[in-house]
């Protein structure tokens, strides 16, 4: 059979990641509700080892067909790129969620909190401490991001890798922050529709934050090997994306729940 085709679309070879990915994240999900009441993690630890596997060769291959098969084309790119932007959207709206219930509470608190908001029990966290700290490092991550893809503009390698790499850290950074914060909190996720709204939200940002860092820190892997030039980079700018995304909910998150709401 001719591997010659006369489009510039990218019909995808039968693959197993999507299927096997499906059972990874099945084997996780169970693995969690087994944790949550069984109080064993076996389970969630072989589903998220299976499901980081199937992460690695899946990437593997999409980077495989992107770089070295040149199968994303700028008619291609454009898909990626529209899959990205309904992507961001759609994450936009799952974080209106969060915001929307905790205004609902916050404004209008109901006689079982105590018609005040926050509720009395509850200690909220200073905003001028740890929480501003968090904002200046993923606004700095902001610019630092943003001058590594003007480096991959201007073919200036040695700056696009130190500037990403300066990104990864500082989301590792806000990432161990969060961690601190979490163990040192005066509340729980249990503690009224406070402790939840803040959990949920910032929890979610936290995962956000996580997975954000993991794209960069693949994107920064790929540029050690030479895998971007100044006119095909779309992967990194795909992260980028998402990174800014993930500064903008941070700033909401702080404004209204750590600021505002405390």
């Amino acid at each position: 059979m001719s591997s010659h085709k006369n489009h510039p679309f990218h019909l995808v070879d039968p693959s197993p990641w999507p299927l096997l990915g499906a059972l990874g994240a099945l084997t996780t999900m169970m693995g969690l509700i087994k944790w949550f009441h069984m109080f064993n993690n076996n389970l969630f630890l072989l589903g998220m080892l299976i499901t980081s596997l199937i992460m690695f060769q899946w990437w593997r291959d999409i980077t495989r067909e992107g770089t070295y098969q040149g199968l994303h084309t700028l008619k291609v790119t454009l898909g990626l790129r529209w899959g990205m932007i309904l992507f961001i959207t759609s994450e936009v709206f799952f974080f209106i969620s969060f915001f929307w219930g905790f205004f609902h509470n916050s404004l209008s608190p109901s006689i079982e909190l105590g018609m005040i908001w926050p509720p009395k029990s509850i200690q909220t966290f200073n905003p001028m401490e740890i929480p501003l700290l968090n904002t200046l490092i993923l606004l700095t991550s902001g610019l630092t991001v943003t001058w590594a893809h003007h480096s991959i503009m201007e073919n200036n390698y040695s700056q696009a890798i130190q500037s990403l790499t300066i990104t990864v850290i500082l989301g590792l950074y806000f990432t161990a922050l969060q961690g601190f914060e979490y163990i040192e909190a005066p509340f729980s996720i249990a503690d009224s529709a406070y402790g939840s709204s803040f959990f949920m939200a910032t929890g979610f940002h936290g995962l956000h934050v996580i997975i954000g860092t993991t794209f960069l820190l693949i994107c920064l892997i790929r540029l050690y090997l030479s895998h971007f030039s100044s006119t095909h980079h779309f992967g990194f700018e795909a992260a980028a994306w998402y990174w800014h995304f993930v500064d903008v909910v941070w700033l909401f998150l702080y404004i209204s729940i750590y600021w505002w709401g405390s």
